[in-house]
């Protein structure tokens, strides 16, 4: 594969990046021609110990001592253009080369799955679990995408001209992104989130979903039309539902994106409709097709809808597929069995909405809503649950003076709304982040409750806790046991299936305690939710809220989850996706059908294979404890540090993560004025460390933990670990990524800064300890070399943003020398951010 990837991917770029130089523009031969100068004097100036201004100032002296400070200016903002498109090339070159770099009947795919399970007897067994299982896919509109509709348009056209080395339409192309901006002027609206990511519904999972249901179901000898768990795959959708610290997303958003969906769908179904129909002609089958094409048409595009569920539409389907065996020898079944298939999958919802808000906010609700009642709040948390559960009615939503409070209400009416327009499956569940408590739950459940069960039937909803920090995930255990034995919630889980969905935040567990300590503490975390869920009957399914970086819970997930071992569920595997995650991993049907196949068999081979390396012996659990507190303190230490929180806020770019108007979201939670810690959000604060090419919250502690066990004469434990284990193994690797995206060469001026020398000396300490430490456990001469096509995959992309790396670093170290925040200074930090970002495709 590294042998292809040389090929198929890194000569190409060579050649094709060549035709950047014959564009029609103004300038862009002398940029292109300048721009691999700067970047020989960029490679050269850090190997000789240069500061960034050093290398710029240096460049500007030798190639253009004449010119003025704006055409040199100018000539760095031309050159942050230049390198942004060659980003866009090496992305499409990279996705056009997907299925010759990647082996996707390989490990992991569900052909080699299938055919392990048959040579070890464990088909039958295969099947089985497939049928009560899903793996779901959350699509969120976390803002980690710097690309606008627009150009992902082109990269997507730009690939499809690369497979067929079409140098004339490839030019076209180039010419086309060379005039169209990056940039997107107004923040999106959270409906316009919600708009984008559709197209990936609509243009890919669509597609993907359903050829990989087929094929599975096909080669298990399983009826397609009748399948008993059309719910497998699942594409989980949070644009709209989101409302945790968006304060621009109400509850007309939420009904506005639902009907989107609906829409949506209707019109993949209504295209396939039109190509079936072509090949049922026959009698008895074609007037109930032109029946159904009809009926979406009308729903479609006149505003008379005829179908009012997806089972209104399915009955009509069985019609017709009653009549083709009956009268017409099955002809062209398979086809029709296809579509109902497609139907049973996507519904009329497309995706499955969450709502989500904050614990806090329910808090204040509650407070008003006790002042409303006249009722004084009790001072203990089981006194104040008995006071919620004691509610038998909401009062008006008139009635409450708070504007936001009046919007929570609306929104859990909106749920209703969506439920019945778009089926139960559209909007069937409620995220409670920063869940700290019983009672934060119950404050939802109750008002879910006496909302959307007024005739006593049954909440149509789950409700879903958020654990995140250190504390919580300890605490989330004892939480759990509380409300499963408790009576009122005992029975909304009965008519649930005694099913319980948990989330757990990989992001702000990271940025809380570190890397090592939040994915050990998330791990037990699990086993213990496990555990109290299985004593009570309750089946626990645990959603993780990752990231795209490793620091984030990103990195090899599919590893990640096949090494969960026997003490943690293994009911349904469900995780966030965002940003450039969704655009570098599922953004093509090559690429999201091999991810998606990763995972599905993940989750499998972790049921079906229960052996050592999945599950960790008692001494492992001992060995890997102690390693994870002993880097929790050193990270614990180095945040504590007093220079930590005005680094990120005076050195970083973090402050500029607000103007890059690629998300609705605020970059902060809370309204104050400054900078605290625990109101910054994970994406800023990853991304923050990701532009200083220094990746902090991957691989801080890691380096100092393995030091200090290697001290205590356990380094071989460690190095037995790392072959036996396949989460510790897969820990280590997900942080030799955000080690091998590091260049702290490009901030070594910061050691001569009186300010942030001594703060800046800790973070390189324990960065070339980490390398050092990682390679001694692993045993390898270098970090990743058993990864060698991702580790070519980033050396490549750093070479190419290194003149931006350097252009940011020159103006923020220009303007802490000179003490003035000088305009154009700024533009040039913002500016480079974008390629930086772009090029990582997992840094935020």
């Amino acid at each position: 594969m590294h042998t292809n990837y040389d090929i198929e991917v890194a000569k190409r770029f060579t050649i094709y990046n060549s035709l950047f130089l014959d564009l029609p523009f103004d300038n862009i031969f002398r940029t292109g021609t300048m721009l691999p100068l700067l970047a020989t004097s960029c490679q050269k100036g850090f190997e000789e110990g240069k500061s960034p201004r050093e290398i710029i100032e240096g460049f500007f002296e030798e190639m253009m001592p004449q010119n003025s400070e704006k055409e040199q200016n100018d000539l760095l903002f031309q050159m942050i253009q230049y390198v942004e498109r060659q980003v866009v090339l090496f992305d499409s070159i990279e996705d056009a080369a997907y299925e010759k770099i990647n082996d996707l009947g390989g490990k992991g795919s569900i052909k080699a799955l299938i055919t392990r399970a048959g040579d070890d007897r464990k088909k039958e067994e295969l099947i089985e679990k497939l049928k009560t299982f899903s793996v779901r896919l959350t699509l969120t509109a976390h803002p980690t995408q710097f690309y606008p509709g627009n150009v992902l348009g082109i990269i997507t056209d730009m690939e499809d001209a690369i497979r067929h080395d079409d140098i004339g339409r490839i030019n076209l192309l180039l010419q086309q992104l060379g005039k169209t901006g990056f940039i997107k002027r107004e923040k999106p609206s959270p409906y316009e989130e919600a708009v984008s990511l559709i197209w990936y519904l609509e243009n890919i999972f669509y597609q993907s979903v359903s050829d990989i249901m087929i094929r599975l179901l096909k080669m298990l000898d399983q009826p397609l039309h009748s399948w008993e768990n059309p719910g497998l795959l699942k594409i989980g959708f949070w644009p709209g539902g989101d409302r945790d610290g968006n304060p621009f997303v109400t509850h007309q958003t939420t009904m506005q994106v639902a009907e989107r969906l609906k829409k949506w769908i209707l019109r993949c179904y209504y295209r396939d409709l039109r190509k079936l129909r072509r090949r049922l002609t026959f009698k008895h089958v074609e007037e109930v097709m032109l029946r159904v094409e009809r009926g979406i048409y009308d729903t479609l595009f006149e505003e008379k809808p005829v179908y009012h569920s997806a089972d209104q539409l399915l009955e009509e389907l069985l019609l017709a597929r009653e009549a083709l065996i009956k009268y017409h020898d099955g002809l062209f079944l398979e086809l029709l069995d296809q579509f109902i298939l497609k139907v049973r999958i996507f519904g009329f919802h497309f995706a499955y909405m969450d709502m989500r808000q904050d614990s806090r906010k329910h808090d204040g609700l509650w407070d008003e809503l006790m002042e409303v009642e006249k009722v004084k709040w009790e001072s203990e948390e089981n006194a104040q649950i008995e006071q919620i559960l004691a509610l038998k009615k909401i009062p008006k939503v008139e009635a409450f003076k708070d504007e936001f409070h009046r919007e929570m209400l609306l929104s859990f009416e909106a749920i209703g709304h969506i439920q019945r327009e778009n089926g139960e499956n559209a909007l069937h569940r409620y995220i409670i982040s920063n869940c700290q408590s019983a009672k934060h739950l119950l404050e939802v459940f109750q008002l879910a409750k006496l909302t959307l069960d007024q005739d006593g039937s049954g909440l149509p909803l789950d409700i879903v806790p958020l654990f995140e920090t250190v504390d919580d995930l300890a605490a989330a255990p004892e939480i759990m046991s509380f409300l499963y034995q408790l009576p009122v919630y005992q029975k909304h889980l009965e008519k649930r299936g005694n099913k319980q969905t948990i989330m757990l935040g990989f992001s702000d567990g990271t940025k809380d305690g570190g890397y090592l300590k939040a994915n050990w503490s998330i791990l037990r975390a699990k086993e213990e939710l496990t555990r109290v869920s299985r004593e009570s009957g309750i089946t626990v399914v645990f959603f993780d809220g990752r990231g795209g970086p490793p620091a984030r819970g990103g990195g090899n997930m599919h590893n990640f989850y096949a090494s969960l071992g026997e003490q943690v569920e293994n009911a349904e595997i469900q995780v966030t996706i965002q940003g450039q995650t969704i655009s570098a991993n599922y953004g093509k049907q090559a690429s999201c059908t091999y991810n998606f196949e990763q995972l599905l068999s993940a989750g499998m081979e972790n049921h079906l294979y229960s052996d050592e390396e999945r599950n960790l012996s008692e001494s492992q659990r001992t060995l890997i404890a102690e390693l994870a507190d002993s880097g929790y303190e050193a990270y614990k230490a180095f945040k504590s540090h007093p220079k930590f929180v005005p680094y990120l806020e005076h050195v970083t770019p973090l402050k500029y993560f607000g103007m890059t108007n690629i998300g609705s979201r605020p970059l902060k939670r809370g309204k104050s004025e400054g900078l605290k810690f625990e109101d910054l959000r994970a994406i800023p604060f990853v991304g923050s460390w990701a532009q200083m090419k220094q990746n902090i919250p991957g691989y801080y502690g890691v380096g100092a933990a393995i030091s200090e066990m290697e001290q205590k004469g356990k380094l071989k434990d460690l190095k037995n670990l790392y072959q036996t284990s396949l989460f510790f193994r897969t820990l280590l690797g997900n942080s030799m990524q955000s080690l091998n995206k590091c260049f702290y060469p490009a901030t070594a001026y910061l050691k001569n800064n009186p300010e942030y020398s001594e703060f800046w000396e800790l973070m390189f300490e324990e960065y070339q300890r980490s390398i050092e430490a990682i390679k001694k456990v692993a045993e390898m001469d270098e970090l990743m070399k058993d990864n060698p096509v991702i580790k070519t995959s980033i050396s490549i992309r750093e070479k190419i943003v290194l003149p931006l790396i350097t252009i940011q670093q020159y103006a923020i170290q220009t303007m802490l020398e000179d003490g003035k925040d000088k305009a154009v200074l700024q533009k040039l930090i913002l500016r480079s951010m974008f390629g930086i970002i772009n090029a990582a495709r997992n840094a935020a």
